[in-house]
């Protein structure tokens, strides 16, 4: 398992990010403070998440130098102009208090009301990443990159754009393994992010996964965290008590080659919504 991941662009990104979705912005700079004392030094939020000025915040008091704290953060799903998207990078940029964040994403292709639609977007979503290439190249951004992007929304920005995305996050947890996009963006040396590692809490409970995680002496959420990092990918937990939160970073065992097919084989129809 590698620590750190070189994107094309020759940063490097730590491959284990504390998540803050669904934290409240009131409570996110205690938290974010937390997951950097605990070791974290990716920081993923949201304009979504209603949390960016929490996370700044903590950021900020946590005594980290900002060049040692990788900030992620995503455009709306639901802007889908150059202008809208313009607009919302300086406004993250306010929020966080940052000079620059290290990786901003676009969402989702399609607004969330339409997510899983046949409408992906195209056209509009290559507005918005001209936005983002803009920014990239002022140096307001990193590294510029896509959320929720399947095959072919990755081929539309990389066949009509200056610059081919850098990430893709994707839900990605056992259970739920997207391999065929996992390999395209290997081969396009799209960095694959997973977010939801232990599937929204709703595999915590699953038999065979409780057996492993036994077998290897780890709770679920760390067999769930290190499953992903394996594939290669960065992981995206998230966890507001501070036990669990310095759990999840104790990652110091390695799955073998044949638990992680066992585990990879799985395939879990799960309703998130629930």
């Amino acid at each position: 398992m590698k620590k750190e991941l070189t994107l094309s662009n020759g940063n490097i990104v730590p491959t284990l990010a504390y998540g803050t979705w669904l934290i409240k912005n009131s409570d996110a700079s205690k938290c974010v403070k937390n997951a950097i004392e605990a070791g974290y030094r990716h920081i993923d939020t949201a304009q979504a998440y209603r949390n960016e000025v929490g996370v700044g915040k903590g950021i900020k008091e946590s005594g980290i130098s900002r060049q040692d704290i990788y900030v992620t953060t995503k455009v709306e799903a639901e802007y889908k102009s150059y202008l809208e998207a313009k607009k919302s990078i300086d406004e993250s940029l306010k929020k966080l208090d940052l000079d620059y964040v290290d990786l901003i994403l676009i969402h989702c292709p399609q607004p969330w009301d339409e997510y899983g639609s046949p409408n992906r977007y195209f056209k509009e979503n290559i507005e918005v990443w001209k936005a983002l290439e803009e920014a990239y190249l002022q140096g307001k951004v990193k590294a510029i990159g896509v959320s929720n992007f399947l095959k072919e929304d990755l081929e539309n920005i990389i066949n009509h754009c200056q610059i081919k995305p850098m990430v893709n996050q994707v839900l990605c947890h056992i259970g739920h393994t997207p391999l065929e996009l996992i390999k395209y963006c290997k081969e396009h040396e799209i960095i694959f992010e997973s977010y939801s590692p232990m599937g929204h809490a709703k595999i915590l409970d699953n038999k065979e996964i409780n057996l492993m995680a036994e077998k290897y002496h780890v709770s679920v959420a760390q067999l769930c965290i290190k499953y992903t990092l394996q594939l290669d990918t960065i992981s995206i937990p998230k966890a507001q008590s501070l036990s669990h939160i310095i759990e999840n970073t104790k990652l110091d065992f390695e799955i073998s080659k044949s638990d992680m097919d066992k585990l990879i084989s799985l395939d879990f129809k799960i309703n998130y919504l629930e």
